[in-house]
């Protein structure tokens, strides 16, 4: 029974952690890109029914914990810009194109080698400078809404010291029980069980370069590639391309329902990775399988969690949202400067995905990352300075352990 029971209680605790320290995410990407509260939940739903079905598929298929997860770093994304430019319908297009995107890195191995071109320092800058707005909110709320804010950052501030999983949780439960003892009457609209509402994509140019391509490449860099380094610091060699293939297909069925991205789990990966999940490594795949399970349960409170969170102010939500990516700001702001050779490049990046700026219908976050990479190309490929080969070493390592850290949910 302990041999079943343990890793059993290990994917529990990761599917509960994993949602509560980023659900609040996923609900601001939404709204961003034009989602009312019944679609949001729709999002939720399906984003936790296709985690939970492509990990226990993958768990059985291959007997590795593969856990799987929603792309916090590419709802962040959508929170950040994508109310600016583009509507619901032509965001769930790009979803699609995304999904379309992680089938074909998949399917092809040169598009795989396309991807693995672009320099690690610059993906994370890119994502550092999505974070960075969204982590300011937090700031913002604290002066706008004291009564409100100050207790939710200051229970994540107490168990960030004392006990650090459990403080985003701890914050969104601060966050719950200052909207009930402040809001006297629910939120109407969002049924307290959630069902999938279909919307019908539409594909314009903007949305694909402003948030498909940008969405492709966060996740892949902070997501997958991550989650392929962690599972490879506890023994195992990840199926990568069949991983790819079969998220970007739950990506896309996931899409007209309101799922912008499913993928390797990154942080919380060692949570079923790891001797925590089972000492035995071949019975570790229960862990990951058993998380699959919680999600699908997790998904029928996406109604009550969508009823909450309208209830609240936005810049409430936001504040959860920017504790829970402080973490992965930190990490992303440390893997983008780790190389010398890169690092002007890297600043680049982060400076204009920062900024906002949207010309063309393209997000930011796209232009950040041709700007790096132009200004990488100008400077000669990182080749303009070398590093001694000791320090060059310890800062490939710093860059690696900062990748695989990258994605507060896993």
């Amino acid at each position: 029974m302990e041999r079943v029971l343990q890793p059993v209680l290990a994917g529990t605790v990761l599917a509960v952690v994993g949602f509560a320290s980023s659900f609040a995410v996923v609900l601001a990407g939404l709204r961003a890109v034009g989602a009312d509260e019944e679609q949001a939940a729709s999002g939720l739903l399906a984003l936790c029914l296709a985690m939970g079905a492509t990990a226990i598929v993958l768990g059985l298929r291959y007997r590795m914990p593969l856990s799987i997860a929603w792309s916090t770093p590419g709802a962040a994304l959508l929170a950040a810009s994508g109310h600016r430019q583009h509507g619901y319908r032509e965001a769930l297009g790009a979803f699609l194109v995304t999904g379309l995107l992680l089938l074909l890195a998949g399917l092809s191995r040169r598009f795989t080698r396309l991807l693995e071109a672009i320099p690690a320092p610059l993906a994370s800058a890119m994502l550092a400078g999505v974070l960075l707005p969204l982590c300011l909110a937090p700031v913002r709320a604290v002066v706008e809404l004291p009564a409100a804010a100050g207790p939710v950052v200051a229970v994540w501030a107490v168990l960030h010291r004392l006990a650090r999983r459990w403080a985003v949780p701890g914050a969104l439960a601060a966050c719950a029980a200052v909207l009930l003892l402040t809001r006297h009457h629910p939120a109407h609209g969002t049924p307290l069980l959630p069902s999938l509402t279909a919307t019908a994509p539409a594909l314009s140019a903007g949305a694909v370069a402003g948030i498909a391509v940008p969405l492709f490449v966060v996740t892949m860099a902070s997501q997958n590639i991550a989650g392929v380094s962690m599972l490879a610091s506890f023994g195992y060699r990840a199926p990568l391309r069949p991983v790819l293939a079969t998220t970007g297909l739950a990506t896309m069925a996931g899409a007209p329902f309101g799922a912008h991205a499913v993928n390797l789990a990154a942080i919380t990966a060692a949570l079923a990775a790891g001797p925590d999940a089972h000492p035995d490594p071949d019975r570790r795949w229960i862990a990951s399988v058993t998380g699959g399970a919680v999600h699908l349960l997790l998904g029928l409170g996406a109604g009550v969690t969508v009823s909450l969170a309208a209830s609240s102010p936005p810049l409430l939500v936001e504040t959860v949202a920017g504790l829970a990516l402080l973490g992965t700001l930190g990490s992303a702001l440390r893997a983008a400067v780790a190389d010398p050779a890169v690092r002007d490049a890297s600043v680049a990046a982060l400076v204009v995905t920062a900024s906002g700026v949207a010309p063309l219908g393209a997000g930011s976050a796209l232009w950040g990352l041709l700007a790096g990479l132009a200004f990488h190309a100008l400077l000669g490929g990182g080749r303009r300075r070398a590093a001694p080969p000791e320090e060059g070493a310890t800062e490939r390592r710093t860059t690696e352990q900062g990748t695989a850290e990258l994605g507060a949910r896993p």
